[in-house]
C-alpha cells in the first residue's frame, strides 16, 4: 500500500481503488467505502487539525521540488530541476562541447570516487552525487597542471553557468500554484505576525507569484530605488495611524511576507557598497551558493550568515509551525538546523511535503524517527503545484 499521510498516530494509505486509516478500510457516514474524493477530503481534515492552530510563528521552507512541474509524470523542462536533473543536463553539455572536459573527465582527475554515467543502464549513475563532485572539483582545482588550467577553469565555468541557466524561468500563473498557495498559507496567519518563506532556490517564483497577487516582500533588502541588502529590514512591519480621540491605534498593513534566500538569487549581485538586487537581466555575476558538499562554509560569509541566522532564530521561536515544500532534506546543514530545533523547541510543529514518502537520505529518516518518538512531526504526500493549497486550506464540515 501507498501512504498519503503519516504521523505519529495516523498513517493514510491506498492500494488501487481502496482506501484506507490505520490500516482499516475508510467508509463514510452510510459505513460504505469511500471513493477518492472521501479520501481525499478525510487526510484534509487530518491535515487541517495539524496545521489550523493558534500558532505564534509559521515558516515555509521551499526547497527545488517546488518549482518542479509534473505533467502526466514527465517533468516540465520550462521550470525547476532537481540536483540530479541538473546533473544530467551538465552532463551531456560538457559530452557535447569537445572544448571541455567531459563530466568522467574531471571526476577522474578530481579522484571523485564514482563513476558518472551507468555503464549497464546507460544514464546516470545512481550514485554520482553532484554537491559531493562539486566540492571535490573546487579542491582540486589548485592542484591542475598548468597545461591544462585553461581547459579545466572553462569546464568549470561551463558547469555553474548551465546551473545559472537552468535555474532562471518566470512564474506562469497557469501553470504554477505558487500564488494560491501564498494566499492559502496566508491566511493562518494573524497580524502582526508576518508570514516567512525561506527558499534554498535561486529562482524569483516566490517574488514574481507574490507580486502577481499584490503582496509586499520583505526580503532583507531597503525600499529605496537602489535597494540595498540590509537584514534590519525582516524585524520591521508597515502600519499606519488611525486617529482616535482617546488613543493612537495601530492599523498593519495585511498581505505582507517575509523572504529568507538562504543560498543567494538570481536577482542579487555585489557591488562597491554591498549586495545590491536587480532585475536578473541586469546581473552578470548573481551571488549564490552552488550545489556542493562545503555550502556549510560558505553560509558563513554575508548575507547567507544573516540569513541563516535568521532562519534559526525563527524555528526556535515558541508556538511555531514549520511547513517544507520540495525540500528532501539532502542539505544536511539546514536538516541539522531543524533537528535541533525540533529536539529542543518543544512547541514547534512541523509538517514535510513532497512529492514521495520515501525518500532514502540519512536526514529524511531522522525526521521520520523524530515522528515515530511522538514529537510533532507529520509527513504528506503532495507538492506545490499539484493539490497542496487544497489540502492546507481550511476544512469545512458539511
Amino acid at each position: 500500500m501507498e501512504k498519503s499521510y503519516v504521523s505519529s498516530n495516523t498513517i493514510f494509505s491506498f492500494d488501487e481503488n481502496k482506501f484506507y486509516k490505520n490500516g482499516v478500510s475508510l467508509t463514510n457516514d452510510n459505513n460504505e467505502p469511500v471513493d477518492e474524493n472521501g479520501y481525499k477530503l478525510a487526510i484534509k481534515k487530518e491535515v487541517s487539525s495539524f496545521v489550523h492552530r493558534a500558532y505564534s510563528n509559521i515558516i515555509v521552507l521551499i526547497g527545488a521540488g517546488a518549482s518542479v512541474l509534473c505533467i502526466n509524470e514527465d517533468t516540465d523542462k520550462r521550470f525547476g530541476k532537481t540536483v540530479r536533473m541538473l546533473a544530467g543536463i551538465i552532463n551531456e553539455k560538457l559530452k557535447n562541447d569537445t572544448s571541455l572536459f567531459t563530466l568522467q573527465e574531471l571526476a577522474d582527475m578530481c579522484k571523485y570516487p564514482n563513476s558518472v554515467e551507468d555503464e549497464v543502464n546507460q544514464g546516470l549513475n545512481s550514485r554520482f552525487n553532484l554537491e559531493d563532485f562539486l566540492s571535490d572539483l573546487i579542491s582540486y582545482k589548485k592542484y591542475v597542471p598548468d597545461n591544462e588550467a585553461g581547459k579545466y577553469e572553462a569546464s568549470e565555468h561551463a558547469i555553474f553557468g548551465c546551473i545559472v541557466e537552468n535555474t532562471s524561468y518566470d512564474f506562469d500563473k497557469n501553470s504554477l500554484n505558487h500564488a494560491t498557495f501564498i494566499n492559502t498559507i496566508s491566511h493562518l496567519v494573524k497580524s502582526p505576525s508576518k508570514l516567512t518563506f525561506v527558499t534554498t532556490n535561486y529562482d524569483t517564483l516566490i517574488e514574481d507569484a507574490a507580486d502577481e497577487i499584490g503582496y509586499t516582500v520583505m526580503d532583507g533588502f531597503t525600499f529605496s530605488h537602489r535597494p540595498y541588502f540590509d537584514s534590519d529590514m525582516f524585524e520591521w512591519n508597515m502600519v499606519k495611524d488611525i486617529e482616535n480621540i482617546k488613543t493612537n491605534e495601530l492599523e498593519y498593513k495585511k498581505n505582507i511576507i517575509n523572504l529568507l534566500k538562504l543560498h543567494g538569487s538570481l536577482t542579487w549581485e555585489r557591488d562597491n557598497r554591498g549586495i545590491r538586487r536587480k532585475e536578473k537581466n541586469e546581473v552578470v555575476k548573481p551571488i549564490m551558493i552552488f550545489p556542493s558538499a562545503d555550502k556549510y562554509m560558505q553560509s558563513y560569509q554575508e548575507p547567507y550568515f544573516e540569513l541563516f541566522t535568521k532562519f534559526q532564530e525563527l524555528i526556535k521561536r515558541p508556538n511555531s509551525l514549520l511547513i517544507t515544500v520540495g525540500f528532501s532534506f539532502a542539505d544536511n546543514h539546514i536538516s541539522q538546523m531543524i533537528y535541533q530545533a525540533i529536539l529542543h523547541n518543544k512547541s514547534l510543529a512541523m509538517l514535510v511535503t513532497d512529492y514521495s514518502l520515501e525518500q532514502t537520505n540519512d536526514n529524511w529518516t531522522r525526521m521520520q524517527k523524530l515522528m515515530e518518538q511522538n514529537y510533532r512531526v507529520a509527513f504528506l504526500k503532495e507538492t506545490m503545484n499539484g493539490n497542496l493549497s487544497f489540502y492546507l486550506g481550511e476544512y469545512y464540515d458539511d
